[in-house]
């Protein structure tokens, strides 16, 4: 399985780097996990509406052609990891190619997340851009970890 995560993003906390990039190497190469990071609309007193829709231009041309969207947004579905997991088993299960968006600081567009194939909300917390990829790339490893039998999901 195919999975790419495209976000809208300035350079991340070390932190960060290192989380995604730790989660990053678990995972087989059968079950590929990879990041593309688009830049930014510069603010410079632009609307709301024309930046989202830049940004959404640039998450458009990172995502793999032919890909299943799903749109990380505080209004999307809220799943358990089971229910997650059980997501990506029938996407993998039916040869989706998956790509997971994150937009940036006023989120994305409107227009971006009517294309995507569904919205996912991953918590009802709000979350800094920074911690919902690691969260993200947490919850994906625990998914593998789920389908593959491993004892990395304890609950």
């Amino acid at each position: 399985m195919r999975i790419t995560v495209v976000a809208v993003a300035q350079r991340q906390p070390r932190w960060a780097e290192e989380a995604i990039a730790d989660f990053r190497t678990r995972f087989p190469s059968d079950f590929a996990v990879t990041l593309k990071e688009v830049k930014p609309e510069p603010r410079a007193g632009q609307p709301v509406e024309r930046l989202l829709a830049a940004e959404a231009e640039r998450l458009r041309a990172a995502t793999p052609a032919g890909s299943l969207v799903v749109a990380l947004d505080e209004r999307g579905t809220d799943w358990t990891t089971l229910q997650f997991a059980e997501a990506i088993r029938g996407w993998r299960d039916a040869s989706e190619t998956v790509t997971f968006a994150i937009g940036g600081p006023d989120g994305l567009d409107a227009g971006f997340k009517r294309q995507a194939r569904m919205l996912l909300r991953l918590s009802s917390l709000t979350l800094p851009h920074t911690l919902a990829r690691v969260v993200l790339l947490e919850q994906l490893y625990r998914v593998w970890s789920i389908l593959a039998g491993y004892p990395y999901h304890r609950g």
